[in-house]
């Protein structure tokens, strides 16, 4: 696959025969053993998750908090140190740049894990924010690998590999310089499964050491290498967003039902203005979830229609290996978001019957 990045797990992949394909300019993981057999792996064991593409930005000065807090939604100001925070970059028609995590390891030391697909454009539209604010901007991506275990067994798992007790990282809370195997490394109790785990961040050279470990510490406890594919049924069955998918340019967070990360109340930030206007006025266009009344399953594009008339598309679809059933999330204009209304979904040439359900398909088993 000429021209796509490797992740340095890349030969681990190999040794494991996973099946690999391009995503967002890399060669990853989409799947290992099957989709359906580690989606059930995550949800009832655990499953460790390859995930050195996504990028990391450090901001670091005297004004880092007030400078990040002016480039998201959310209040950076409330966070105390060694707290993460989910938030979104938005440009200033309200639409999204990119949602992220915020790491706040100091009052002057931020980090930024943003999306693998939008790297570039984020520290681009970042370095153009700065203006006065008195803070070093500084892409590291290249120089961070990361795993994600994630499971109800992860802690069983990784708490083999440390003398750190990790009972001690709270959701949405990390820790800078645990020993995992012997390899020094920050642990955050975040994830994207709507499970409990933790993401492990180290420096490249390390990761396939701890990769191996994890592996090999969870084999009793049923842990699998899990690729792409499962990562997105998981998120999306946890009601969790995809850039791309349930928010972009042309999306902005209220309309994706995440106003709960925007601070509207708050100081300024880039886009608020026009938040505070799809506020006041009422969004044009909703994320709403829905089940399939009839055969079918819907993927992302497909039209959904009223009457015959479209009224939005689809942005997440699938089968539901947990749910075992067909359900999706569409974009579709506000005044049709009724819950138990019925609507179509084109799927090829036939048009097959939905129902908007809430978007909450799962329930989440963070650790609080």
């Amino acid at each position: 696959m000429e021209g796509l990045k490797r992740t340095p797990l890349y030969e681990a992949h190999l040794k494991q025969n996973a099946k690999i394909v391009p995503f967002a300019g890399w060669e990853m993981p989409i799947e290992y053993s099957g989709l359906v057999e580690e989606h059930h792996a995550v949800r009832k064991a655990a499953g460790l998750f390859d995930v050195s593409h996504m990028g990391e930005v450090t901001v670091i000065g005297p004004d880092a908090v007030k400078f990040v807090d002016y480039i998201v939604s959310n209040d950076i100001f409330a966070l105390v140190d060694h707290q993460v925070l989910y938030t979104h970059m938005c440009y200033e028609n309200g639409g999204t740049v990119d949602d992220l995590l915020v790491y706040r390891m100091s009052e002057y030391n931020l980090l930024l894990v943003i999306n693998a697909s939008n790297i570039d454009k984020d520290v681009a539209w970042i370095l153009s924010h700065k203006g006065d604010f008195d803070v070093k901007i500084d892409n590291i991506s290249d120089a961070i690998g990361e795993v994600a275990i994630q499971g109800p067994e992860a802690q069983a798992i990784l708490q083999k590999l440390t003398s750190f007790d990790l009972e001690n990282i709270k959701f949405f809370f990390c820790q800078e310089n645990v020993e995992i195997a012997g390899v020094e490394c920050l642990v955050s109790r975040t994830g994207y499964t709507g499970e409990d785990g933790f993401e492990v961040y180290m420096k490249p050279e390390f990761t396939e050491k701890v990769w191996d470990a994890i592996l090999q510490a969870g084999k009793s406890k049923g842990i699998l290498p899990v690729g792409l594919g499962c990562r997105d049924t998981l998120r999306f069955e946890a009601s969790l967003p995809l850039y791309g998918n349930e928010l972009s340019p042309e999306i902005s967070p209220l309309e994706a039902g995440l106003g709960l990360f925007v601070k509207l109340e708050g100081g300024d930030f880039v886009g608020k203005a026009a938040l505070v206007n799809q506020k006041q006025e009422g969004v044009a266009q909703k994320i709403i979830g829905f089940e399939m009344v009839e055969a079918g399953i819907p993927r992302h594009g497909y039209e959904v229609l009223k009457d015959g008339v479209i009224i939005g598309h689809v942005t997440t679809g699938y089968y539901s290996p947990t749910l075992e059933k067909n359900i999706g999330l569409a974009l579709i204009q506000a005044e049709h978001a009724k819950l138990d209304s019925e609507f179509e979904i084109q799927i090829r040439k036939k048009t097959k019957l939905a129902k908007q359900i809430s978007k909450r398909f799962y329930q989440k088993n963070y650790k609080k």
